[in-house]
Formats: structure tokens, sequence, C-alpha cells
């Protein structure tokens, strides 16, 4: 059975991580996403820095990785873009929409 995963990617607006998400349905690279606003804090250039971001949690298939990689760095607006893989274990009948969603039976 082909693994699944899930992609974590910050975006600065709302209006960032739609366009993203939609890109991403589109193409049919991921299933679905869930975006939720929060508050990130990180150092940037030698500074403690905070403010209000955007975070896309998208659901799809392993063997999707590089392609999403790719699209979304060629579309996200930030210079270093934080997209990052974590495994996802679903119900079967889940598991099995999302691979039917990525064409990856």
């Amino acid at each position: 059975m082909k693994p699944l995963i899930s992609i974590y990617i910050t975006n600065p607006t709302r209006a960032v991580a739609q366009r993203i998400v939609q890109r991403l349905l589109e193409k049919r690279l991921i299933a679905c996403g869930n975006i939720f606003p929060c508050r990130s804090w990180y150092r940037w250039q030698g500074k403690i820095a905070a403010h209000g971001e955007y975070i896309l949690i998208a659901k799809t298939a392993a063997a999707r990785w590089e392609k999403i990689k790719r699209e979304v760095e060629n579309i996200h607006p930030d210079r270093i873009p934080c997209i990052g893989k974590m495994p996802f274990a679903a119900n079967a009948r889940y598991a099995a929409w999302v691979r039917r969603e990525v064409r990856m039976r």
C-alpha cells in the first residue's frame, strides 16, 4: 500500500494559502487541505520576530512530495518557505479516498 503524508506549509496571508491549496487541488497533487490561522515566532536576521500566518495542512500520497515541494516553491512569496512533510495514517476508507483523488491507487 502506498504511504500517505501530510504536508505542512506556512503562508503569510489567507489569500496565499488559498491560492496554493487551489493550485495543488487543480493539479491533483493533494486530496484536501486545511487552513488555520496561527502566530509564528522565529529568529530572522539576528532578531526574534513574531507575526500572524496561515498554516496549510494538505493530505496526499508520499509519491507526490517532490512535485508538491517544487510547485509550492515556484508560487510561494516567501524567500524561504516552510514546506514540511509528516507521515500520515488514516482509516482505510479515507486513505483510499486520498489515493483515488491524487490518482495513486
